[in-house]
């Protein structure tokens, strides 16, 4: 691959002793994730992540859960559709499950994850629907709320008492997705970039084909289709924010544009992703979306119900059947429709190290394959290498909200191979070359 360097400068003061030894690993080719035999020893997985199998209207849900750590190492899990979070220890011990009181002394019925720690020692949760961001203590006692009047992507503190947002708005004929900082202890915020997509017209006639990239990520890789009642909502790949010591990084999938902001807003650099943009085929598409088709007309039965609003539940076996095979019958149309290759965004996600390394992750083309190309940028910006991580144990899900640094380990939500019972675990995991 094309060697590259950004002209950015992130201003960190000392590279210590553990960023050189992760930048050698990187260097050296496939780094191994092994897990840590020490740590989280002793706990009842069935218990612990007994919301495993959660379910609504059929789906699960039970692996929609995220983790933050505290300063001095311990985590915090985060249980969607809960109104509980769970603690363990720094050797990775059950500690307890634990939710928000409110000033009255009574348990928060319903909470949201959380999305970060502020001052260090403050948690500060995603917003409910009323655009409320509650903000309490490591007890779990209520601070403050915060009030934003957008919905939220992704979340992140910044050194200096405020908060970094990803955000997005539908107008009336167009999307908004946004990056702003709010202010802490103001609630006043600074929007710093910006991005609008038109809101196509889908009603009646003017309903058209979306050749629309439809993705989920499990285990880290990509599935699509090319489905058309796929629908948009704005940026198909949304800005990435990562905050390293004193600079904040946005960086956009969409467009490869890396844009570095002070804590307080201000466009310090820019700079785009020089390596080549790269794409699905025609052939690749049409092979996607036939093994879509394919998996449709084999199921036997198709719970149309839970695709609508929960209160309406007269949908019939022979209503549900005639919806599975309109979709099977909209697919096979939008197959014959594929023309054109989809460029794929320039990464999937960023990770930053403990060392203030960040780990670009692109697109893995295979489901399920455990093995994620990354570039690595050191502390001052520059192009080092690219890799890839694997592990023999567990099904890898590379997302920021099940992967953390903290001391050159990884401390991950992942799915065991082999397991007995509930296969997620919390892992801590020794970054080794093979």
């Amino acid at each position: 691959m094309k060697k590259m360097v950004f002209s950015i400068f992130l201003a960190i003061t000392t590279l210590t002793i553990s960023a050189q030894k992760l930048i050698d690993v990187y260097k050296r080719g496939v780094v191994k994730l092994v897990p840590d035999p020490e740590y989280a020893q002793g706990n009842n997985w069935d218990n612990v992540f007994k919301t495993y199998y959660d379910t609504i209207y059929g789906a699960p849900m039970g692996n929609r859960k995220s983790l933050k750590l505290l300063p001095d190492g311990s985590v915090v899990v985060n249980n969607t559709y809960r109104n509980y979070y769970t603690k363990f220890s720094p050797s990775g011990k059950f500690e307890k499950e634990f939710g928000i009181i409110n000033n009255k002394g009574e348990q928060y019925k319903k909470i949201n994850a959380i999305e970060g720690i502020i001052n260090n020692n403050t948690f500060f949760s995603g917003l409910d629907n009323m655009g409320n961001m509650i903000c309490f203590d490591f007890n779990g006692n209520y601070k403050k709320t915060l009030k934003l009047n957008y919905m939220t992507r992704q979340m992140i503190p910044l050194p200096n008492n405020k908060i970094a947002v990803v955000g997005w708005v539908i107008w009336s004929k167009k999307f908004r997705d946004f990056v702003s900082i709010v202010d802490y202890e103001t609630n006043q915020e600074k929007v710093i970039w910006e991005y609008f997509t038109e809101r196509p017209d889908e009603t009646g006639n003017n309903r058209k084909l979306f050749n629309y990239f439809y993705r989920w990520k499990q285990g880290g890789a990509m599935s699509c289709t090319t489905m058309p009642f796929s629908k948009y909502t704005g940026l198909s790949s949304p800005p990435n924010i990562v905050c390293i010591g004193n600079k904040l990084v946005v960086a956009v999938p969409t467009t490869g544009e890396i844009l570095i902001y002070d804590t307080d807003g201000n466009l310090i650099s820019k700079d785009k992703i020089e390596w080549a943009t790269n794409f699905v085929s025609v052939k690749e598409q049409k092979e996607i979306q036939q093994k879509a088709i394919e998996k449709y007309k084999s199921m036997k039965t198709f719970n149309f119900t839970r695709w609508i609003t929960p209160e309406i539940n007269t949908i019939t076996p022979e209503e549900n059947k005639i919806a599975l095979e309109e979709i099977v019958k909209q697919m096979e149309a939008d197959l014959d429709k594929i023309s054109d290759p989809i460029p794929i965004p320039t990464f999937l996600t960023i990770i930053k190290d403990s060392d203030g390394n960040l780990l670009f992750f692109e697109y893995p083309k295979e489901e399920n394959a455990n093995k994620f190309n990354v570039w690595i940028y050191e502390n001052d910006g520059k192009f080092v290498c690219q890799s890839s991580l694997v592990c023999d144990e567990y099904d890898l899900q590379i997302n920021p909200s099940k992967m953390v640094f903290y001391n050159g380990y990884i401390y991950g939500l992942q799915l065991l191979k082999m397991a007995d019972g509930v296969p997620l675990r919390l892992v801590r995991f020794k970054v080794t070359n093979i």
